[in-house]
């Protein structure tokens, strides 16, 4: 009896969302320029959450998005996880250029799909945690693809450590010289070009202003981590001296992968933070 429970709970669980996987955002498109859609059954004119999934900008995949996509189906939200091209295959600006026109075709065609595209939550682990922040500031990106920022509800960037490039090059390679040890070989300062003007350019701090329609952000990090701790408060206070809502939660007792797997699980702190900060957005910014 509980075997036949299980299957049926997994039955509902399925029929409660509908996948379209690997529609291309490109045309003509790359295999990595493809994203996948999570919509409730009878979706109509629901917030979409965009989520762009992380690996070092070398590796990754939209299919790593573990109850997410259940999550956001129970709670009324279209799900988008998006692929994007990687390095060394591509340089540092293709690979958010793929990102942004991604986020592009969801918000031309999501309509189709149970989204509305006026509601858009942009959302990253990693080093898409980076991109999400660097999409949701850097307004150039988006206009590329003519996507106005007031579309944009919110942005909630997980784990990075990359928002101030030159702060966390810095840091890295200090550590590294003063214990002795090589520099890495293929760190921040070779993916992002290994010059210092694209490092800057490619912080999402340089970027914040007043009056860019920027949204709000909430800024989830490990606790324990030294530098992603020391990124996400640089981001929080950098967005709060410009007068823009930021609020950055250091989650306890977990790791960078563990943040990310447990985001969806109802007693896991962040995941409360996570929809303490979604609500009031979704009511609000009709």
């Amino acid at each position: 009896m509980k075997t036949v429970f299980v299957f049926l709970l997994l039955v509902s669980v399925v029929q409660a969302q509908n996948l379209l996987s690997n529609i291309p955002y490109a045309d003509p498109a790359h295999e990595r320029q493809v994203l996948d859609i999570y919509a409730p059954d009878d979706a109509e004119n629901l917030p979409v959450v965009f989520w762009i999934h992380g690996g070092g900008w070398q590796t990754g995949d939209k299919t790593s998005v573990q109850i997410k996509p259940r999550v956001f189906a129970e709670r009324g939200f279209v799900f988008v996880s998006t692929n994007y091209r990687l390095l060394p295959h591509v340089e540092m600006g293709v690979l958010i250029r793929d990102v942004a026109k991604s986020l592009g075709w969801v918000h031309k065609n999501i309509a189709g799909h149970g989204g509305d595209p006026r509601r858009i939550f942009v959302m990253g682990h990693s080093a898409g945690a980076q991109l999400a922040a660097l999409l949701c500031i850097d307004d150039r990106y988006l206009k590329a693809e003519r996507v106005p920022f007031d579309v944009l509800k919110g942005c909630v960037p997980v784990d990075g450590d990359t928002y101030d490039l030159p702060a966390i090059i810095m840091t890295v390679e200090l550590r590294q010289t003063v214990h002795g040890l090589p520099l890495p070989r293929f760190g921040h300062r070779v993916k992002f070009g290994n010059d210092p003007k694209k490092h800057i350019d490619f912080s999402a701090v340089t970027h914040v202003a007043k009056g860019k329609g920027i949204p709000p952000f909430l800024i989830l990090h490990v606790a324990g981590h030294p530098n992603t701790t020391a990124q996400a408060r640089r981001l929080g206070t950098v967005l709060k001296e410009a007068g823009l809502p930021a609020k950055v939660f250091g989650a306890r007792e977990t790791t960078h992968s563990k943040l990310n797997a447990d985001l969806g699980l109802p007693d896991d702190p962040a995941t409360k933070e996570l929809f303490k900060f979604l609500g009031p957005l979704v009511e609000a910014r009709r």
